[in-house]
Parts: structure tokens; sequence; C-alpha cells
């Protein structure tokens, strides 16, 4: 008699997927997403946060090979919907009004960086003579609901 005999006609991934499956009824779903996230965050620290962007690259071109970009056209329109259907249809203007003036408020600030930055350098010669440097720039008044 050889070993298979001795072991019986289930493959090695019959044999998985039923242990899978009798560990999912004794244990719940829950079971796997907590050894999911302590194996997902152990990965993290041994090989970095470059590896699962690597890995999701990879990933992703492989499922552009075999599906075309219109999948994630699809994909993406599905996404959208749903979210549309649970947050309702002015969450779309709520974020990119809040993206927006988070854009604003961040070139505002690379400007003011910019202007002090070439007022110092303009003003070091000067001040190095005896002469004060231009005074800053009071902040622009805030727009009508910029407070988001």
């Amino acid at each position: 008699m050889s070993d298979k005999d001795n072991k019986g006609s289930m493959t090695v991934a019959e044999a998985g997927r039923k242990g899978g499956e009798t560990v999912r009824n004794e244990r719940g779903r829950e079971f796997y997403e907590t050894i999911g996230r302590k194996g997902g965050a152990t990965v993290k620290a041994e090989r970095g946060r470059s590896f699962y962007e690597e890995i999701g690259r990879k990933g992703g071109e492989t499922v552009k090979a075999e599906r075309g970009a219109k999948f994630y056209e699809e994909i993406g329109k599905k996404g959208g919907d749903r979210v549309k259907a649970t947050r309702g249809p002015n969450f779309y203007e709520e974020i990119g009004r809040k993206g927006g003036q988070k854009v604003k408020k961040l070139i505002e600030e690379g400007k003011r960086a910019a202007r002090a930055a070439m007022d110092a350098q303009a003003g070091a010669a000067p001040a190095a003579e005896g002469t004060s440097a231009p005074a800053a720039t009071p902040e622009e008044p805030a727009q009508p609901g910029g407070n988001e």
C-alpha cells in the first residue's frame, strides 16, 4: 500500500478548505479579521510600507492586464454609486468644497512663505546697513463659510 492510500482520497486543498470552514464555524469571521490585522502589522513592521505599495502596484498591473482598464472604470462607478447611496447625494459636493478650501489655504501659506523668504533675502542687505526689513503682510480676512 502507498502513502496516498493510507491518507485517504482528500487533496491538500480540500483538507485546507474543510479545516478553514470548521474554524470559521467555531470561531467566526472576527477571528480571521483579528489574525489578518496581526499578520499585516507584523509584515509591515518587518518589510515596511513600501512592500505593500509594491505588491499593490504589481497586483493592479496584473488585474489591468487580465481584465483591462475598463474594469477599474466599472468598479469605480459602482463604488461611487454606493458611497452616494450611503452618504447622500451632497457628499461629493461637501468633500469637494472642503478639499478646495484646504488647497486654497495651502497655496496661500506657500505664497506667504515664499514672500517671507524673498523679503528676508532682500531685507538682509539693507538690514546690515541699518535699515529695517519690510513689515510682514497681515493675514487675509477669513472667507465666508471658510471655517470648515
